[in-house]
Protein backbone atom coordinates (compact mmCIF):
# COMPACT_ATOMS: atom_id res chain seq x y z
CA UNK A 1 0.00 0.00 0.00
CA UNK A 2 1.24 3.47 -0.83
CA UNK A 3 2.14 6.04 1.77
CA UNK A 4 -0.59 8.61 2.40
CA UNK A 5 0.05 12.18 1.34
CA UNK A 6 -0.09 13.28 4.98
CA UNK A 7 2.55 10.71 5.99
CA UNK A 8 4.70 11.68 3.01
CA UNK A 9 4.57 15.34 4.06
CA UNK A 10 5.39 14.46 7.69
CA UNK A 11 8.31 12.28 6.63
CA UNK A 12 9.75 14.93 4.30
CA UNK A 13 9.30 17.64 6.94
CA UNK A 14 11.45 15.69 9.42
CA UNK A 15 14.33 15.23 6.97
CA UNK A 16 17.53 17.23 7.09
CA UNK A 17 19.50 18.37 4.06
CA UNK A 18 21.51 15.14 3.66
CA UNK A 19 18.42 12.96 3.91
CA UNK A 20 16.55 15.19 1.47
CA UNK A 21 19.32 14.98 -1.11
CA UNK A 22 19.52 11.18 -0.73
CA UNK A 23 15.73 10.96 -1.09
CA UNK A 24 15.78 13.11 -4.22
CA UNK A 25 18.56 10.99 -5.73
CA UNK A 26 16.65 7.78 -4.96
CA UNK A 27 13.30 8.77 -6.50
CA UNK A 28 12.28 6.45 -9.34
CA UNK A 29 10.96 9.04 -11.78
CA UNK A 30 10.04 8.68 -15.42
CA UNK A 31 11.57 12.12 -15.93
CA UNK A 32 15.13 13.29 -15.28
CA UNK A 33 15.99 14.96 -12.00
CA UNK A 34 19.46 16.20 -12.77
CA UNK A 35 20.78 18.67 -10.20
CA UNK A 36 24.48 19.04 -9.41
CA UNK A 37 25.66 18.47 -5.86
CA UNK A 38 26.74 22.12 -5.66
CA UNK A 39 23.29 23.30 -6.70
CA UNK A 40 21.51 21.05 -4.19
CA UNK A 41 23.88 22.04 -1.38
CA UNK A 42 23.18 25.72 -2.10
CA UNK A 43 19.41 25.25 -2.18
CA UNK A 44 17.32 26.02 0.90
CA UNK A 45 16.01 23.04 2.85
CA UNK A 46 12.45 24.26 2.25
CA UNK A 47 13.05 24.33 -1.51
CA UNK A 48 14.47 20.79 -1.40
CA UNK A 49 11.37 19.65 0.49
CA UNK A 50 9.13 21.31 -2.09
CA UNK A 51 10.92 19.62 -5.01
CA UNK A 52 10.78 16.18 -3.36
CA UNK A 53 7.11 16.56 -2.49
CA UNK A 54 6.22 17.71 -6.01
CA UNK A 55 8.20 14.89 -7.65
CA UNK A 56 6.80 12.31 -5.22
CA UNK A 57 3.24 13.41 -5.88
CA UNK A 58 3.87 13.34 -9.63
CA UNK A 59 5.17 9.77 -9.63
CA UNK A 60 2.42 8.41 -7.36
CA UNK A 61 -0.04 6.13 -9.13
CA UNK A 62 -3.44 7.71 -9.63
CA UNK A 63 -5.69 7.19 -6.63
CA UNK A 64 -9.08 5.78 -7.56
CA UNK A 65 -12.16 6.39 -5.47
Amino acid sequence: MHESIENLIRRITRMGRGELIRELRSLDCSFPIDFSDDYLNGMSVERLRHIILAASLHIRPAQVG
